[in-house]
């Protein structure tokens, strides 16, 4: 199953023509910690005279699984490669965790469905008009 899943399907890594394009017409500049790696193009140039770049992903196809040091260079932001002149990181900062939207793991408030649909009440509640009250 692994060769057509490569011929098939985009949302799981590389195709094999992105592979094969890879190959032929960029240059492996690096690779975060997650395992994505960075190319760049040793041909061609985009619209606007810049070089072209590009993100293999390892798994998922899901474009917040890229740092922010590498979503810069990708966008062109700055040239260099984010390990030769980013400092190191913070004490404080917090490691990469993915979207979690849609998933078991996602945010859901108090008064979501998926918790039971029940709130504490609030000032601001309608009570619909009654003839009577």
């Amino acid at each position: 199953m692994g060769i057509l899943s490569k011929i098939f399907t985009w949302w799981d890594g590389a195709t094999i023509g992105t592979s094969l394009f890879s190959s032929m017409n960029g240059e492996h500049v690096g690779t975060d910690s997650l395992g994505n790696k960075y190319y760049r193009s040793t041909k061609r140039k985009t619209a606007g005279g810049l070089e072209q770049r590009w993100v293999i992903y390892n798994g998922a196809n899901d474009a917040s699984r890229v740092p922010s040091e590498w979503h810069g260079w990708l966008h062109h932001s700055y040239d260099e490669l984010p390990e030769s002149h980013l400092p190191p990181p913070r004490i404080w900062q917090v490691d990469y965790s993915p979207n979690a939207t849609g998933t078991p793991g996602a945010y859901r408030p108090t008064g979501a469905l998926e918790k039971g649909g029940k709130r504490a009440r609030a000032t601001g509640d309608y009570e619909a008009w009654t003839p009577e009250g």
